[in-house]
């Protein structure tokens, strides 16, 4: 099985916003495979579903970006999986809106989420991808730019790209990572 975590923020107000692309990449893989992620469980919403042939548990942590972490190592421990078996899905703003790019491994790029998951879970060895946020023009405040909502004009953009992220995924499950990133990045 396979623990497959979106990041994002809880509630209305973030629906749309930059932050919250690895929810909106859940919802779609939830929707495509007929499941739901309703169920509470270790300060998450979880799901289960099969994607390509193989059992997942689609994850929206409900802690806050900051504290993805605590989430992610208890559905980690409660259902005894190694980090190898988990997939996490971030925004990034390192690159450009409408790329991805997928990981074996690595730091956690300045992404809050991502540095609290490796804290918790105390490695860096497990699979993420990386979907672009990055303005065409400079920022002056981060943290309000990712929490911000995407402009309307940006949003058949956002679903292309949480689409072939949905594909990317798929093709993690099916042919592997390195297989995935050459397609994909």
């Amino acid at each position: 099985m396979f623990l497959i975590v979106g990041l994002g923020n809880p509630g209305k107000d973030y629906e749309w916003s930059r932050h919250n692309l690895g929810f909106m990449l859940i919802d779609k893989l939830a929707s495509e495979a007929g499941s739901k992620v309703g169920r509470r469980e270790c300060s998450a919403l979880v799901g289960r579903a099969e994607l390509e042939g193989l059992p997942v548990q689609l994850v929206k942590p409900q802690t806050f970006m900051n504290l993805s972490g605590d989430a992610v190592s208890c559905l980690l421990a409660k259902h005894q999986l190694d980090p190898s078996r988990l997939i996490v899905i971030s925004d990034d703003l390192a690159l450009p809106l409408g790329k991805i790019r997928i990981r074996e491994r690595g730091s956690a790029g300045g992404h809050n989420g991502l540095k609290s998951i490796i804290a918790e879970v105390g490695t860096t060895e497990f699979v993420r991808i990386r979907i672009g946020i990055q303005p065409e023009h400079s920022i002056s405040d981060t943290r309000k730019f990712v929490l911000d909502t995407f402009a309307k004009s940006e949003r058949s953009l956002v679903e292309e790209v949480v689409a072939e992220s949905a594909q990317a995924l798929r093709a993690i499950l099916r042919d592997g990572v390195l297989k995935a990133m050459a397609k994909h990045n």
